[in-house]
């Protein structure tokens, strides 16, 4: 898509005053053309109007249908996020049957004019044979709009049509959020029952997940056809109704510049590998998605104005067709440890006094594990666990849950003797251990799908090791265990305690960054888990946010679930993750270093592998300010390093931006800024490097 002055601020006043400067001109055209159309007609009625009497009788009627505009997309700001553009097209009405013959000697006589060959433009005719209206051209210039004009006697069925393109004006900012628009094919003709041929349906993203709102209903023309095949003129016509407009929870500023600090980061990073980041912000208080970004970036622009096929190579190999956001999930590493320090504290294995040696590692049957960087806390407590991100600690909590007693650093500890043998402790006491660490996590919204307005979420997954492949991980089914348990006492497994210990750490599971975000709201919200959400207001065709309209619909929050703790536990909590942000011990200390507003934090750095190569997934999550929250956010980067080295940062300069945008009081009024879409967004290399990925 063509813009210009891509340096001066582009807000909502320019967009809708560019948007009336093209309406102006296509309604211009399209009004030319059809005055140049009377003036022929007239000529054909006037002066040669005896020759042709005979062929203008009536023999048919034809109904023509005419397609709707769709609903336009905005942000939580009311800037506009996708429109629809009229444009201007030539196409093939089958309006009466038209022989093969009839049909390759317009394409000879068109194919010039249209810029291309007479057997592509027949092709085109030809190869959907069941549909009423085949388009042979979009975007036409008024020279060829005149050349259909003045030929109608000689191109029956071809006329010039009125249409709608769907644009995208900030190109690949929230990209794979907003999604795109295709035809309708073979492959999903069965989900559009009543759709005609033509018209144009969500493919992925919001585009797709409230195709049921913003499509709107077609009206018709009747048109009288003559013997030629040719238009004498219409007899009625049916408007179209417009699908309706949404406007989203999503921040359009807080979006752009969190892309822009993506794009960013990876350019610093001395981690030069990483394939894919995500990073969501939730409203704590609504459970509105604020930003949702997922790189590598797309534009949907591509999928409709013809450019697909020049960045068809970045997108089949880059992966900016997924939303990681949704779509990929990863081991969360610490990041886990506070829902389980309050699943130990529930079940009663952990108190405030509590106090556990960390001598760096700890053995586990013939196992020895060992603290991330082989680092020893000494004596620590449950704040001072989160705080520091103590290994041990959670190795230790773990083992309790599940009931294997005596590891330390110097011995592997055994089952109880009640369980009578290994293998009924991992039928029993092990299962019920585990189960308690994945469904607090689950209570929490990790592992599960969240629910939120997106298609094609994937849910977390949970492992243990499996002692009879050599302790690789395999796939553990938390919902059939938990029945089999209420069942029966027992579900049949072959885990390892270890499994109790690389669970607490977050190395035995796998969740998305939005399940991530949606755990770290919950945590602000002290059990509260809502569920996250994208759509904010619907309003009718004629109505939109800027204009002060009335909401058709308005979404309101909705609880999820609730984690149950006492408050002196999500106090525990939230002290040891607020330590994590402002105790020079903690683990993402530096990164919020000179933060006017104190946050409660949590880093993880799991160890995965990468195309065969060992390396760190950079994960954080956070919710600020620390008493009365606002915003919560989750950020994932496979191969990113530690969760302090990049994801931190991320989340930090994301809430910088948030609260600047927001006017907070205890950011400096020098930072304030506008909610608008930054003036330099179309600059800024999150912008233009994937339109240059061709």
């Amino acid at each position: 898509m063509r813009r210009q002055r891509r340096d001066r601020q582009v807000n909502r006043a320019d967009i809708q005053r560019q948007h009336r400067v093209r309406l102006g001109v296509l309604y211009g055209g399209v009004f030319l053309a059809m005055s140049s159309l009377i003036v022929r007609l007239g000529e054909v009625q006037v002066v040669q109007g005896a020759a042709y009497r005979a062929s203008e009788r009536v023999i048919h009627y034809a109904r023509i249908p005419v397609l709707p505009q769709r609903g336009w997309i905005y942000d939580a700001n009311g800037q506009v996020l996708a429109w629809d553009v009229p444009v201007v097209k030539i196409e093939l009405v089958r309006s009466r049957p038209l022989s093969s013959a009839t049909l390759r000697r317009e394409a000879q006589i068109l194919a010039p004019v249209l810029e291309t060959t007479p057997a592509a433009l027949y092709h085109r005719m030809t190869s959907n044979p069941s549909a009423l209206q085949v388009t042979l051209a979009t975007h036409v210039s008024d020279a060829q709009v005149a050349f259909v004009v003045e030929h109608q006697a000689e191109l029956p069925g071809i006329q010039v049509i009125q249409d709608y393109e769907r644009q995208y004006p900030y190109g690949d900012l929230a990209g794979q959020v907003l999604g795109y628009v295709g035809a309708i094919t073979a492959q999903n003709v069965g989900q559009y029952p009543g759709y005609l041929d033509n018209q144009q349906v969500g493919e992925t993203g919001i585009e797709y997940e409230y195709e049921h709102l913003l499509q709107g209903k077609p009206g018709y023309r009747l048109v009288a056809i003559n013997s030629t095949g040719a238009g004498l003129g219409v007899m009625k016509e049916v408007r179209p109704v417009g699908g309706d407009n949404i406007q989203l929870t999503l921040d359009g500023r807080e979006q752009a510049v969190t892309q822009e600090i993506i794009q960013q980061m990876l350019a610093s990073s001395p981690h030069q590998h990483i394939t894919d980041v995500a990073a969501v912000m939730l409203n704590v208080r609504t459970g509105g998605v604020i930003a949702m970004a997922s790189y590598p970036y797309l534009d949907p622009n591509w999928y409709v104005n013809g450019s697909y096929v020049q960045h068809a190579h970045y997108l089949e190999t880059s992966g900016a067709q997924m939303n990681y956001a949704i779509q990929a999930i990863n081991y969360p590493g610490s990041t886990v440890k506070p829902a389980n320090l309050i699943a130990a504290m529930n079940a009663g294995v952990v108190n405030p006094q509590t106090r556990i040696f960390d001598n760096g590692y700890i053995y586990v049957g013939t196992q020895i594990i060992h603290e991330d960087g082989g680092i020893a806390f000494g004596w620590v407590n449950p704040v001072e666990a989160l705080t520091v991100s103590s290994d041990v600690f959670m190795y230790e909590v773990g083992l309790r849950l599940g009931k294997w007693l005596g590891s330390s650093d110097t011995s592997g500890g055994t089952y109880p003797a009640s369980a009578g043998s290994y293998q009924n402790y991992l039928d029993t006491d092990f299962a019920k251990g585990i189960n308690q660490i994945f469904q607090e996590e689950e209570d929490f919204g990790l592992g599960p799908k969240t629910g939120i307005d997106l298609p094609y979420e994937v849910p977390g997954e949970f492992f243990i090791e499996d002692y009879r492949k050599g302790n690789i991980q395999v796939p553990y089914n938390l919902q059939a265990s938990e029945a089999s348990l209420r069942k029966t006492g027992k579900y049949v497994n072959y885990g390892s305690p270890a499994s109790l210990a690389d669970a607490d750490i977050g190395q035995s599971q796998m969740f998305s960054p939005i399940q991530l975000a949606v755990y770290a709201m919950t945590l602000a919200d002290q059990g509260i888990r809502l569920k996250p959400h994208l759509l904010e207001r619907v309003y009718a065709p004629n109505a939109t946010p800027s204009n002060g309209a009335k909401p058709i619909f308005t979404y309101k929050p909705q609880v999820a679930g609730v984690v149950k703790a006492k408050l002196w536990e999500w106090n525990l909590v939230k002290q040891g993750m607020h330590g994590v942000t402002s105790n020079p011990a903690g683990t993402a200390y530096y990164a919020f270093l000179g933060a006017p507003y104190q946050a409660a934090g949590k880093t993880g750095t799991a160890q995965i592998v990468m195309d065969g190569r060992r390396t760190d997934n950079s994960v954080f999550i956070c919710y600020a300010p620390l008493n009365h929250p606002l915003v919560a956010v989750a950020v994932m980067a496979p191969g990113g390093g530690y969760g302090a080295q990049f994801s931190a940062i991320i989340a930090r300069k994301m809430i910088d931006a948030y609260f600047d945008e927001h006017h907070e009081p205890w950011m400096p009024k020098s930072q304030w800024t506008s909610t608008r879409i930054p003036s330099s967004w179309f600059s800024s290399p999150a912008y233009l490097l994937p339109e240059k990925s061709h």
